[in-house]
C-alpha cells in the first residue's frame, strides 16, 4: 500500500523504564517528518487510553520539550497492566477507526506484541488499511527474538552499581548480604549483578537464577563455603527463583500470593523472599550478621544511572518502527539483532507472533555449571549493553604497621 495518509498513534503498556521515553520521541519525531502524517496521537494509560479515547496532540507539542522528555525516566504516557482479549481490542479498534488512525505503535513487552497482533488481524479482517508495529520494551530481557531489550542495559547498570555498593558494604562489616532482584522467568537483570566486580574476592559471591532449580542444601553448602574463604558472602538472588519441581521458593513460603492483572502471583514488591533466605542461613549456618535488600522497583526508573546506549538504541528502534510502517508499508515486530558480538546491532522486523507470548531466558552457556553463577561468556555479552565505564572501586596499598604493643 503506497500512500496511506492518516493520523498515528502511540502508546506505552507495561512496567516503566529509563529510556522508554526515548522510543516514544522517536517514533513522534519521525513520524511528524513524514508527510502522509495528519497528526500524531498519543494514547495515556496504554491500551486503555485507547479505549477511553484519552489522546493528547502530541503534533503540537515542541521538538525541544519532546527531547527533554526523552531524557526522562518512566512513561511520560503513563501506562497500564490490562491484558486486553478480542473484545478488549475490538473496542479498541473501533475508536481507532473513528479517529482515522492509520499506523498503530504500542512500546511494551510480549503481551502488547500480543495485543498488536490481535489489532492486526482484525484490521485485515475488515479490510482497513492499518500498519501496526509492536516496539520492545522491557528490563527483564526476556523478549523473544530480540538479542536484548530497551530498558535492560539501564536497569543492569544500576543492579551492578547497587552490588557494588552492597560488596563494599560487605568487605567493611563483613557477614552476609542478599540482595534480591526482579525477574520471574529469565535472570538477566539478577546475573547483571556481576559487571562490576574488579577483584578476586569481590561479591556477589553467588548468583541463583530462575532458569536452574533452587535447593535448600546446595544453598547453604554455598554460602558455608564462601563465608568460610572470605569471612563474608554476597548474594545476588532472582526472585522467581523455583524448586525441582517448578514452585517459586517465595510462595513456600507465602503461598497466598495475590495475582496481577494477567494471572500471575505478585513476586515483586516484598522482601519476604530475602528475608526467607536470611533466616535460613541463620538457622542453617549459626552466622549472626544477615541482611537482605530487596531492589523493587528502583531499577526500573532510576533517573541517574542509564545507559548511553540503552539510550541511544532505544531512540532508534522508535524511528526504525516508523521506517517499517511508513516507508516499507509493513507491519510487525521491530527486534534488536547483534550481527558481531562485539559489538555491533541492526534492527529488523518480525512476524508479531514470533515474540508475542513468548517468554526468553539466560541461554545455559551464561550460567556457571554449579548453577550458582554465571561465565565469562554472559559478561561479555552484558558488558557493553550497561554503556560507558561503569564506577570502579580501590582499596588501600599502603603497607601494614609492625604490631608493638600486641606482641610486647
Amino acid at each position: 500500500m503506497i500512500g496511506l495518509e492518516g493520523k498515528v498513534l502511540v502508546a506505552q503498556g507495561g512496567g516503566p523504564t529509563a529510556v522508554i521515553n526515548q522510543t516514544l520521541a522517536g517514533v513522534t519525531l519521525e513520524a511528524r517528518k513524514n508527510p502522509l502524517t495528519k497528526a500524531v496521537y498519543g494514547a495515556l494509560h496504554g491500551v486503555r487510553g485507547i479505549v477511553e479515547e484519552e489522546f493528547l496532540d502530541l503534533t503540537r507539542e515542541t521538538t525541544h520539550h519532546l527531547e527533554q522528555v526523552a531524557a526522562t525516566a518512566s512513561s511520560a504516557l503513563l501506562s497500564t497492566r490490562d491484558k486486553p482479549d478480542a473484545e478488549y481490542c475490538a473496542r479498541m479498534f473501533q475508536v481507532m477507526r473513528r479517529h482515522d488512525i492509520r499506523y498503530f505503535f504500542y512500546i511494551g513487552g510480549n503481551d502488547s506484541a500480543d495485543t498488536v497482533r490481535i489489532i492486526d488481524e482484525q484490521a485485515k479482517s475488515t479490510g482497513y488499511d492499518l500498519r501496526a508495529i509492536h516496539i520492545p520494551k522491557t528490563i527483564d530481557n526476556d523478549l523473544a527474538v530480540n538479542d536484548h531489550c530497551p530498558g535492560f542495559g539501564s536497569a543492569a547498570r544500576f543492579v551492578a552499581q547497587a552490588f557494588m555498593g552492597l560488596n563494599l558494604d560487605s568487605r567493611a562489616l563483613s557477614g552476609v548480604l542478599i540482595g534480591t532482584v526482579m525477574g520471574r522467568h529469565s535472570g538477566f537483570l539478577t546475573a547483571s549483578s556481576i559487571l562490576a566486580k574488579k577483584y578476586a574476592d569481590d561479591g556477589p559471591h553467588l548468583v541463583y537464577l530462575p532458569e536452574r532449580p533452587f535447593s535448600q542444601e546446595a544453598f547453604l553448602a554455598d554460602v558455608e563455603h564462601v563465608y568460610r574463604q572470605h569471612g563474608r558472602c554476597v548474594i545476588a538472588v532472582a526472585e522467581g527463583i523455583k524448586d525441582a519441581q517448578g514452585t517459586p521458593i517465595l510462595l513456600q513460603l507465602s503461598p497466598n500470593r495475590e495475582r496481577d492483572a494477567h494471572g500471575n502471583r505478585q513476586l515483586s514488591g516484598t522482601g519476604l523472599l530475602g528475608d526467607l533466605l536470611a533466616e535460613t542461613i541463620r538457622k542453617g549456618l549459626k552466622i549472626r550478621r544477615v541482611r537482605a535488600d530487596t531492589f523493587g522497583y528502583l531499577q526500573r526508573c532510576f533517573a541517574g544511572v542509564i545507559s548511553d546506549r540503552d539510550a541511544q538504541e532505544a531512540r532508534e528502534l522508535g524511528e526504525t518502527a516508523v521506517h517499517y510502517a511508513m516507508r516499507d508499508h509493513l507491519d510487525g515486530s521491530v527486534v534488536i539483532r547483534r550481527p558481531v558480538m562485539d559489538y555491533g546491532v541492526c534492527y529488523d522486523l518480525v512476524r508479531l507472533d514470533e515474540v508475542a507470548g513468548r517468554t526468553r531466558t539466560m541461554p545455559d552457556e551464561f550460567i556457571n555449571e554449579e548453577a550458582n553463577g554465571v561465565t565469562a561468556l554472559f559478561r561479555s555479552y552484558c558488558r557493553p549493553l550497561v554503556g560507558t565505564q561503569l564506577p570502579e572501586a580501590h582499596r588501600l596499598r599502603a603497607p601494614r604497621v609492625p604490631k608493638i604493643a600486641v606482641s610486647a
